[in-house]
């Protein structure tokens, strides 16, 4: 049986990635960056239902977003506000960097209609 995530602590399945955005009981908390692979930072979320957080590679997601993809990296510049640094820190970036589209990524997930 092909699985989109595992909770590591629980043990329950998430069969796609809708079924795992749409569960009321999984909720985005963070984002890791990694600077040397973009897609390999991890968005991360709680599991509800035994109170655990999970980490997602953010390269499962990318297909969410279709605009414009930087390819210049802007951390320490004065057009970089650093939210990549702060892992709860959630907002879009103004900043044309490498790093922006995966903050918009992250406002999709976040707004993901959940089930009732």
């Amino acid at each position: 049986m092909t699985e989109f995530k595992k909770c590591t602590f629980c043990g329950y399945r998430w069969p796609s990635r809708k079924d795992f955005l749409e569960d009321p009981t999984t909720n985005m908390i963070g984002y890791q960056v990694n600077f040397d692979n973009i897609h390999l930072g991890f968005f991360l979320f709680n599991h509800l239902t035994c109170r655990t957080t999970l980490g997602i590679p953010a390269g499962k997601f990318k297909d969410l977003y279709n605009g414009p993809v930087y390819s210049e990296q802007l951390l320490g510049t004065k057009q970089c506000p650093e939210y990549c640094l702060h892992e709860n820190q959630l907002d879009p970036c103004p900043a044309k960097c490498e790093c922006a589209y995966v903050r918009d990524i992250i406002q999709t997930v976040r707004n993901w209609q959940k089930n009732a």
